[in-house]
């Protein structure tokens, strides 16, 4: 599987150095926001990176839930425990767990289209900003702040109702934003499809903290210095 390049194996468990997550981010999700950059002050490891990491090690099935706990920080020693019937945890050597994991229903059997899914997933969730969270923003009159901006990522669920697919691709069909004061609780409601087939749904939570009131020049800047990032890195 083609994550087998993003992640070391060790006595522990496995660890993400900081340059196999910003690899993963840039080059697999096309995910260019900062926190990703391995020399980043604020660096931590894209969720989508653990969330195909535990489906390479419990698979896919039909139904799973992703709770994200924990920011994760390069080179930490992570463990992938035994599943019980219907759940798990991604703990450190510590005991902390970053990511808790509820899954039925049968599982995927063929290791292309497992594959398949998770790179149309990651790739889709790498474009969430700015395609679909700034009309989002604009829609609410809220925008995050352009100096420290930060947009967690608190848990996704998907179902599928067929397990035999060749070529997935997602589509976003409804998004949400509840603001709370200085944060903001988004959904992003998305379906998975198979030519024109719709094969599953699913819906993918976020918290954007540090809201302030929406101004159209301060998230242009932010979506041109994003845009130049992904850019150049392009161009390289």
């Amino acid at each position: 599987m083609f994550i087998e390049q993003f992640y070391h194996k060790n006595n522990n468990g496995i660890s993400v150095s900081g340059e196999q997550a910003s690899d993963f981010a840039k080059i697999i999700s096309n995910d260019f926001n900062p926190i990703h950059d391995a020399d980043s002050k604020r660096f931590c490891v894209p969720g989508d990176l653990l969330f195909a990491l535990v489906v390479k090690h419990y698979g896919l099935r039909e139904n799973m839930d992703f709770r994200f706990s924990g920011l994760l920080a390069a080179d930490t020693p992570l463990i992938f425990p035994p599943a019980s019937n219907t759940s798990y945890e991604i703990l450190d050597t510590r005991g902390k767990c970053y990511l808790e994991g509820l899954y039925s229903g049968d599982s995927v059997q063929n290791a292309s289209s497992v594959e398949a899914l998770v790179k149309a997933y990651v790739r889709f969730s790498g474009h969430n900003f700015p395609h679909i969270l700034v009309p989002l923003m604009a829609k609410n009159n809220v925008m995050i702040n352009p100096q420290r901006p930060l947009i967690i990522y608190q848990s996704m669920s998907l179902e599928l109702d067929c397990l035999t697919f060749q070529n997935p691709s997602l589509e976003i069909n409804k998004t949400s934003l509840t603001v709370d004061g200085k944060r903001g609780n988004g959904e992003l409601h998305f379906t998975f499809h198979d030519g024109d087939k719709v094969i599953g749904r699913g819906v993918k939570k976020l918290i954007l903290s540090g809201l302030r009131p929406y101004q159209q020049a301060a998230v242009d800047g932010m979506v041109s210095e994003y845009l130049g990032r992904q850019s150049n890195h392009t161009e390289v």
